[in-house]
């Protein structure tokens, strides 16, 4: 009998070193990813705007020239404001549509003091249009000829446009707000974002449909600053070349490109040879927030309709002060329900129960602020449900595995290896359960909207969280805690003696316990 105990206990001391090793590995992950939360200053969760209010904006969708509004433009509307919203790390936002018909309004809520810019920024209807220039003139000319006394308009110019050119004030800040959705058909008069010079401008050429990609970029030589880079698809870098083609060699402005942008011209760049790579800068003094946002904006198309700005309602977070009160109560009475079952039915073994949950309490939490710092996650009150749901999933692990344990040592086998075949056949059964949990959150998470979402992505978060501590703290601290005589020799309040394990049998079969 000495002989395989000297065999086995080079095996257990490698098993015991191999699971203190796997504790200490955690507890330094722990402190490093502390320290980067604290550098990062992630000091507090964000919170939702249920429970820490934020802003509601109602738009309000009009027609225009070249667009109705009808429920599938504004259908489609809601869904490209979403991408937005969710592209710019906004957690826990909600766009959808209220009333009925062609009568319907779109509520974004935003959560934070910054709701409003947000809102401001995804209506844009981001209606990208290339525009040759035939007229550049003074914010607020009289006409359009670059002789007034000959009165001779410029190729391409109409006396209707002409009127139209004069009648636009460009100083007037009115007529630079945007949201214009003209038909690309035909011939517009504009001004630059800043209101510094107006434009007659020809029909569009090139359409923003007609962009494969968009994304922010700065000039390396610091010259140009932040600017776009658009990639466009076939029938773009066809029409595009063409465009620029047919304007190299003319002369001044109408060699010039406009790169219009709800009705506004962004930048008007002077092409001096044809561009047929099926790629081009938009640039216009921007800074890295405008830059990244109008790439935003590109990147998921163009609004189907122009929207007015109505009703704007901060949400006040009293309420959600008391459900978050309310939230944190409920996750504590879970915790003590279930630490209060763990020591009442396994007695000493209930200590793991209570170390596992506390370190996945704190991997949790150290996840919120990073994620928040990262990511723009914010905790809603459906998000603290999702984590109160978590605990049970997490208990449920612990339950499986103690009792896989107890009943190898109810077939004989010495504690410390117990623990090793307990855990061998109890894992199984946690992953599937896990992966059961992680299923459901994942469709729940990609197939609803709004606070459902934020219940399944804390569902899935914490149940791979129970994965993670089952995996490198649980069983190793099991392993750990085996070796102790407490254990080892079923302790009256170990949670292996012979009573606790229901067995029956005098003291000689005890003996059996102790190996």
């Amino acid at each position: 009998m000495s002989a395989i105990n000297n065999l086995q206990s080079p095996k257990g001391a490698k098993a015991s070193s191999k699971s203190a090793k796997s504790i200490a590995i955690l507890a330094v992950v722990l402190i490093a990813f502390s320290a980067v939360a604290v550098i990062q200053g992630a000091t507090k969760v964000k919170l939702g705007l249920d429970l820490r209010g934020g802003t509601s904006v109602t738009l309000t969708p009009r027609a225009s020239e070249g667009a109705k509004v009808t429920t599938e433009a504004i259908d489609q509307a809601v869904e490209i404001i979403r991408q937005r919203v969710n592209s710019l790390g906004v957690a826990e936002s909600e766009v959808a549509a209220q009333g009925s018909g062609t009568n319907r309004q779109i509520v974004i809520s935003v959560p934070g003091e910054t709701g409003e810019k947000i809102v401001q920024l995804v209506g844009q209807t981001a209606e990208l249009r290339f525009r040759q220039v035939l007229v550049e003139g003074a914010p607020n000319a009289t006409t359009a000829a670059a002789d007034p006394k000959s009165a001779t308009l410029p190729s391409g110019v109409t006396p209707e446009m002409n009127a139209k050119f004069a009648a636009l004030d460009c100083t007037n800040k009115a007529n630079l707000q945007g949201g214009s959705t003209e038909a690309p058909d035909i011939a517009v008069v504009s001004c630059d974002r800043a209101g510094s010079a107006k434009y007659i401008l020809a029909p569009a050429q090139v359409l923003g449909s007609m962009i494969s990609k968009a994304s922010a970029a700065i000039d390396q030589q610091g010259a140009a600053g932040w600017y776009v880079m658009v990639s466009f698809n076939g029938e773009g870098t066809s029409k595009f070349g063409a465009l620029t083609t047919s304007v190299t060699g003319l002369a001044a402005p109408q060699n010039q490109v406009a790169i219009v942008l709800d009705g506004l011209v962004v930048s008007a760049p002077r092409i001096n040879e044809a561009i047929n790579g099926g790629s081009a800068q938009i640039t216009g003094s921007f800074s890295q927030e405008e830059a990244s946002n109008l790439a935003n904006v590109l990147k998921y198309g163009a609004l189907p309709l122009a929207f007015d700005q109505g009703e704007v309602l901060q949400v006040s977070p009293t309420l959600g002060a008391d459900q978050l009160h309310a939230g944190l109560l409920a996750g504590l009475l879970g915790f003590i329900l279930v630490f209060l079952y763990s020591f009442i039915y396994y007695k000493g073994l209930g200590i793991v129960t209570v170390a596992s949950l506390l370190v996945a309490s704190a991997i949790t939490y150290l996840s919120f602020l990073l994620l928040g710092e990262w990511i723009g996650f914010t905790l809603t009150l459906a998000g603290i449900a999702g984590a109160i749901v978590a605990v049970g999933i997490t208990a449920d692990s612990f339950v499986v595995y103690f009792e896989r344990l107890r009943d190898e040592v109810r077939d004989g086998r010495p504690l410390r290896s117990a623990v090793e075949t307990g855990w061998a056949k109890a894992r199984h059964t946690i992953i599937v359960a896990d992966t059961v949990s992680l299923i459901a959150a994942a469709l729940l998470y990609f197939f609803a909207v709004g606070g459902v979402r934020g219940f399944a992505f804390t569902l899935g978060l914490t149940t791979l969280i129970d994965l993670l501590v089952v995996f490198v703290f649980t069983k190793p601290l099991v392993a750990l805690l085996s070796k102790l005589s407490f254990f080892a020799n079923g302790s009256k309040l170990s949670g292996f003696s012979a009573k606790s394990l229901g067995l029956k049998i005098k003291t000689d079969g005890i003996e059996n316990l102790k190996g």
